[in-house]
Protein backbone atom coordinates (compact mmCIF):
# COMPACT_ATOMS: atom_id res chain seq x y z
CA UNK A 1 0.00 0.00 0.00
CA UNK A 2 2.78 2.46 0.88
CA UNK A 3 5.10 1.19 -1.85
CA UNK A 4 4.99 4.54 -3.66
CA UNK A 5 6.44 6.18 -0.53
CA UNK A 6 9.53 3.97 -0.39
CA UNK A 7 12.63 6.00 -1.11
CA UNK A 8 16.20 5.95 0.00
CA UNK A 9 16.13 7.11 3.65
CA UNK A 10 18.51 9.97 2.85
CA UNK A 11 15.93 11.39 0.44
CA UNK A 12 13.27 11.33 3.19
CA UNK A 13 15.61 13.06 5.60
CA UNK A 14 16.58 15.56 2.90
CA UNK A 15 12.92 16.45 2.31
CA UNK A 16 12.46 16.97 6.05
CA UNK A 17 15.58 19.13 6.27
CA UNK A 18 14.52 21.22 3.26
CA UNK A 19 11.07 21.66 4.81
CA UNK A 20 12.65 22.95 8.03
CA UNK A 21 14.97 25.26 6.08
CA UNK A 22 11.97 26.61 4.15
CA UNK A 23 10.02 27.22 7.38
CA UNK A 24 12.95 29.08 8.96
CA UNK A 25 13.42 31.10 5.78
CA UNK A 26 9.76 32.07 5.80
CA UNK A 27 10.05 33.15 9.44
CA UNK A 28 13.07 35.30 8.59
CA UNK A 29 11.22 36.79 5.61
CA UNK A 30 8.19 37.72 7.71
CA UNK A 31 10.44 39.21 10.39
CA UNK A 32 13.00 41.11 8.33
CA UNK A 33 11.07 41.96 5.15
CA UNK A 34 7.46 42.26 6.31
CA UNK A 35 8.43 43.64 9.73
CA UNK A 36 6.46 41.14 11.85
CA UNK A 37 8.26 40.84 15.19
CA UNK A 38 8.16 37.31 16.60
CA UNK A 39 6.59 36.76 20.00
CA UNK A 40 8.15 34.39 22.59
CA UNK A 41 6.08 31.44 21.35
CA UNK A 42 7.11 32.17 17.75
CA UNK A 43 10.75 32.06 18.81
CA UNK A 44 10.13 28.78 20.66
CA UNK A 45 8.59 27.33 17.50
CA UNK A 46 11.57 28.45 15.45
CA UNK A 47 13.89 26.70 17.90
CA UNK A 48 11.84 23.51 17.55
CA UNK A 49 11.97 23.77 13.74
CA UNK A 50 15.74 24.29 13.93
CA UNK A 51 16.22 21.25 16.20
CA UNK A 52 14.03 19.09 13.96
CA UNK A 53 16.07 20.22 10.95
CA UNK A 54 19.30 19.39 12.78
CA UNK A 55 18.00 15.84 13.42
CA UNK A 56 17.28 15.48 9.70
CA UNK A 57 20.66 16.97 8.71
CA UNK A 58 22.63 14.66 10.99
CA UNK A 59 20.70 11.69 9.59
CA UNK A 60 21.58 12.79 6.03
CA UNK A 61 25.26 13.10 6.88
CA UNK A 62 25.43 9.91 8.95
CA UNK A 63 23.45 7.74 6.46
CA UNK A 64 22.58 5.20 9.18
CA UNK A 65 21.40 1.61 9.02
CA UNK A 66 17.94 0.44 10.05
CA UNK A 67 18.49 1.00 13.79
CA UNK A 68 19.98 4.45 13.21
CA UNK A 69 17.10 5.40 10.92
CA UNK A 70 14.72 4.48 13.72
CA UNK A 71 16.67 6.58 16.24
CA UNK A 72 16.85 9.65 13.98
CA UNK A 73 13.19 9.28 13.01
CA UNK A 74 12.06 9.14 16.62
CA UNK A 75 14.32 12.06 17.60
CA UNK A 76 12.98 14.22 14.76
CA UNK A 77 9.40 13.21 15.56
CA UNK A 78 9.86 14.11 19.24
CA UNK A 79 11.26 17.56 18.44
CA UNK A 80 8.51 18.14 15.87
CA UNK A 81 5.81 17.09 18.34
CA UNK A 82 7.28 19.37 21.01
CA UNK A 83 7.07 22.20 18.48
CA UNK A 84 3.50 21.14 17.68
CA UNK A 85 2.65 21.42 21.38
CA UNK A 86 4.01 24.99 21.46
CA UNK A 87 2.08 25.81 18.27
CA UNK A 88 -1.08 24.36 19.76
CA UNK A 89 -0.69 26.56 22.83
CA UNK A 90 -0.13 29.55 20.55
CA UNK A 91 -3.31 28.80 18.58
CA UNK A 92 -5.18 28.37 21.87
CA UNK A 93 -3.96 31.78 23.11
CA UNK A 94 -5.11 33.37 19.85
CA UNK A 95 -8.61 31.99 20.35
CA UNK A 96 -9.03 33.18 23.95
CA UNK A 97 -11.64 35.85 24.64
CA UNK A 98 -9.97 39.28 24.93
CA UNK A 99 -10.59 39.50 28.68
CA UNK A 100 -8.73 36.20 29.30
CA UNK A 101 -5.61 37.00 27.26
CA UNK A 102 -2.49 37.23 29.47
CA UNK A 103 -0.75 40.58 29.81
CA UNK A 104 2.07 41.45 27.46
CA UNK A 105 5.42 40.68 29.01
CA UNK A 106 8.88 42.12 28.54
CA UNK A 107 10.83 41.52 25.36
CA UNK A 108 13.06 38.50 24.94
CA UNK A 109 16.26 40.55 25.06
CA UNK A 110 15.20 42.08 28.39
CA UNK A 111 14.29 38.65 29.80
CA UNK A 112 17.64 37.17 28.79
CA UNK A 113 19.54 40.02 30.42
CA UNK A 114 17.55 40.25 33.66
CA UNK A 115 16.09 36.81 34.40
CA UNK A 116 17.72 33.43 34.97
CA UNK A 117 17.62 31.15 31.92
CA UNK A 118 15.05 28.83 33.50
CA UNK A 119 12.66 31.74 34.14
CA UNK A 120 13.20 33.05 30.61
CA UNK A 121 12.40 29.64 29.10
CA UNK A 122 9.29 29.34 31.27
CA UNK A 123 8.10 32.79 30.20
CA UNK A 124 8.82 31.99 26.54
CA UNK A 125 6.76 28.81 26.66
CA UNK A 126 3.84 30.39 28.54
CA UNK A 127 3.33 33.13 25.99
CA UNK A 128 2.14 36.69 26.51
CA UNK A 129 -0.50 39.03 25.21
CA UNK A 130 1.74 39.60 22.20
CA UNK A 131 1.21 35.93 21.33
CA UNK A 132 -2.58 36.38 21.18
CA UNK A 133 -2.40 38.91 18.35
CA UNK A 134 -3.09 37.59 14.85
CA UNK A 135 -0.91 39.71 12.55
CA UNK A 136 -0.99 37.42 9.53
CA UNK A 137 -3.35 34.79 8.15
CA UNK A 138 -3.73 32.76 5.00
CA UNK A 139 -6.94 30.94 4.05
CA UNK A 140 -8.34 31.87 7.44
CA UNK A 141 -5.54 30.24 9.44
CA UNK A 142 -2.97 32.15 11.47
CA UNK A 143 0.76 31.58 11.23
CA UNK A 144 0.83 29.36 14.37
CA UNK A 145 -1.95 27.19 12.88
CA UNK A 146 0.09 26.69 9.70
CA UNK A 147 3.17 25.99 11.81
CA UNK A 148 1.20 23.39 13.76
CA UNK A 149 0.27 21.71 10.48
CA UNK A 150 3.93 21.82 9.37
CA UNK A 151 5.08 20.24 12.65
CA UNK A 152 2.53 17.45 12.30
CA UNK A 153 3.67 16.84 8.72
CA UNK A 154 7.33 16.74 9.82
CA UNK A 155 6.49 14.27 12.60
CA UNK A 156 4.56 12.11 10.15
CA UNK A 157 7.43 12.23 7.67
CA UNK A 158 9.79 11.16 10.45
CA UNK A 159 7.65 8.29 11.66
CA UNK A 160 7.00 7.04 8.13
CA UNK A 161 10.76 6.47 7.93
CA UNK A 162 10.37 3.59 10.35
CA UNK A 163 8.15 1.69 7.89
CA UNK A 164 10.24 2.78 4.90
CA UNK A 165 12.35 -0.34 4.96
CA UNK A 166 14.90 -0.45 2.18
CA UNK A 167 17.75 -2.86 1.62
CA UNK A 168 19.81 -0.71 3.97
CA UNK A 169 21.14 -2.71 6.94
Amino acid sequence: MLAFLRFNPRIWFLWGFLGCALLLSMGAYFQFVDGLEPCPLCISQRIAIFLTGICFLIAIIHNPGVKGIRVYSIAAAITALCGAAVSLRHVWLQHLPPDEVPECGPGLEYMLQNFPLSATIKLMLNGTGDCAEVNWSFLGFSMPAWTLLAFLMLATLSLLQIVNRQDKS
